[in-house]
């Protein structure tokens, strides 16, 4: 089993959170399907379609700037190349490009899950995070999606923003609730350095909340989600069970997958199952158009320990945790004495639970990137 990730680069303007590559010059975009097309073709026969693909993503930059006709021929390129037998194919849209004959060309060209970059609907957040659309359209496109074929869909929203008071937060979680979502991807703000806000931070002009703040915005997503039905299965999104994204599952899970576009990363297992390969298409699309996407731009070697600690900082950032007979027959690692003593004093203060399987509560969920980065350095 394995998995395909599709870049499409293209934004009508740039988020002041977001460091994912992206251009916005809209007349490259057929020219640009075109060379995925062609990108799609140089996988036939190699490594990379041995292994029947599950899964595929569309994400970005912004895929609803592309039609259902350019999204269908490069399904159909994907199907002629890879064996596919698809559980879930995802596609991330923007609201204000949504309209319900662009939902139901998606659905006709085969995408079976939407998910959809609301954020908040807060119209000074909104202005905040510089998003191309109002919060009206993201009302909007809610009722239409509510009104489609997808029966799987989920929503993005941002907390810990700065100025956001938890009012306005309940706002934004109880205005989704209202459209019955399957699926919340709910994240922390992150301050990247190359981004807009990022340099507006460093030059003092924004002042991101105290960690306290961001912790009082978890506490309400989880509970406010949890009350809902949706319950939290990896530090950032939550689900009606059954309805978890396979996906990123498969991420957090060390299943193969491919990147296709520029700037798109994938992870592949060596034949012997004791190191893997992370590599990732240089992201600049006047190269990708010449075929840079037939050498790897950055290639990172995992050896055993690499792929015992990846797995272990992945795997617990999610509600089912990890196995300790997988990390053991697998990756060859256990735990050495004061990594168990450390376990056991998560457990006491009941951040851990600890048996077969090592997995964070709630209460270590919230502050997972800090057990995370003590258990691996102890």
């Amino acid at each position: 089993m394995s998995g395909l990730y599709i870049h499409i680069p293209f934004c009508k303007q740039a988020c002041s959170y977001c460091d994912f590559y992206f251009v916005t010059r809209q007349e490259y975009k057929q020219d640009f399907v075109d060379e995925l097309i062609r990108e799609i073709h140089s996988k036939k026969d190699t490594r990379f379609t041995e292994e029947t693909v599950r899964t595929i993503y569309f994400g970005g930059g912004t895929p609803s700037l592309l039609t259902p006709q350019q999204v269908e021929s490069i399904l159909d390129a994907i199907q002629y190349v890879f064996k596919v037998e698809p559980e879930e194919i995802t596609f991330e849209m923007n609201p204000d490009d949504v309209t319900k004959e662009f939902l139901s060309g998606l659905k006709s060209a085969g995408i079976n899950r939407a998910s959809m970059g609301v954020q908040s609907f807060n119209p000074e957040l909104l202005k905040f995070m510089h998003r191309a659309h109002s919060s009206e359209e993201a009302f909007r496109c809610l009722e239409l999606l509510q009104a489609s074929k997808f029966n799987v869909f989920t929503v993005d929203l941002i907390y810990g923003n700065p100025g956001q008071s938890l009012q306005s937060l309940e706002q934004d979680i109880d205005t989704i609730l209202q459209f019955d979502p399957p699926h919340i991807s709910a994240y922390s703000l992150t301050i990247e350095p190359q981004t807009r806000l990022g340099k507006q931070v460093k030059l003092g002009r924004i002042v991101p909340p105290e960690d306290d703040t961001v912790a009082r915005h978890f506490d309400l997503v989880v509970e406010k989600l949890g009350e809902a039905g949706i319950l939290q299965y990896e530090v950032s999104n939550y689900a009606k069970p059954g309805k978890e994204a396979l996906h990123n599952s498969n991420y957090w899970s060390h299943v193969n997958y491919l990147g296709l576009g520029p700037g798109a990363h994938s992870f592949w297992w060596d034949e012997d199952g004791k190191s893997a390969k992370r590599w990732s298409n240089k992201a600049d699309l006047k190269s990708y158009f010449t075929g840079s996407w037939n050498e790897p731009f950055e290639e990172e070697h995992l050896d055993h320990t690499n792929l015992a600690e990846e797995r272990l900082m992945l795997g617990l950032r999610t509600r089912s945790g990890l196995s300790l007979q997988e990390l053991a027959t697998r990756y060859d690692f256990s735990f050495n004495p004061k990594q168990q003593e450390y376990l056991q004093q998560l457990e006491i203060q009941e951040k851990a639970k600890i048996g077969d399987r090592i997995q964070l509560t709630t209460k270590g969920l919230k502050i997972a990137d800090a057990i995370l980065l003590d258990l691996i350095t102890i």
